[in-house]
C-alpha cells in the first residue's frame, strides 16, 4: 500500500508560515495547532526565508475542491485554537 502525499494549497503554505512567525508558538506547537507534520513546516520556513515558498509544489496537480475546502478549514481550526488559548 503506498502513501500519498498531502498536498497543500499555495495559500494555506503562505498562511501557515505566516501564522507561525506571527503566533510566537514553537515549530512544535504550531505544527500540532496546524495539523501538520513538523517537517512540513520546517520546510515552507526556510522556504520562505529564502524568498522560495511560492515555487514550492510548482509541479503537484492542481487540488480538487474538496481538497481546497479542507485546507481552509483546517487554516480557520487553528486559528480559533490560536483564539482560545489566547482567551485561557
Amino acid at each position: 500500500m503506498e502513501l500519498s502525499r498531502a498536498q497543500y494549497s499555495q495559500e494555506f503554505r503562505k498562511e501557515s508560515v505566516q501564522f507561525f512567525k506571527e503566533s510566537g508558538l514553537t515549530l512544535v506547537e504550531a505544527v500540532k495547532r496546524l495539523s501538520l507534520p513538523k517537517g512540513t513546516l520546517k520546510n515552507w520556513v526556510y522556504a520562505d526565508k529564502r524568498g522560495e515558498l511560492a515555487t514550492l509544489g510548482k509541479h503537484q496537480k492542481p487540488l480538487t475542491e474538496l481538497e481546497l475546502e479542507l485546507s481552509r478549514v483546517k487554516r480557520e481550526l487553528a486559528e480559533v485554537k490560536l483564539e482560545r488559548d489566547f482567551i485561557k
